[in-house]
């Protein structure tokens, strides 16, 4: 049972962009995934680079 709203232990998103329910999955490099799991912060580090990415297309 999920807890109700604004209830004190309810999970709070970090910040005010809502995620996407669907993942975006790639598969990596051999060693890429430990890699990435040492670096503090680096789903949104991911996140802000593909932003960048779709900016850069050519249109």
């Amino acid at each position: 049972m999920p807890f109700q709203k604004n209830h004190e232990y309810r999970w709070e998103p970090e910040n005010e962009i809502p995620l996407d329910k669907s993942p975006i999955c790639l598969k990596g490099r051999i060693g890429q995934k430990q890699a990435l799991n040492d670096v503090p912060g680096w789903q949104d580090k991911v996140r802000d680079y593909i932003d960048e990415l779709i900016n850069k297309k050519p249109s």
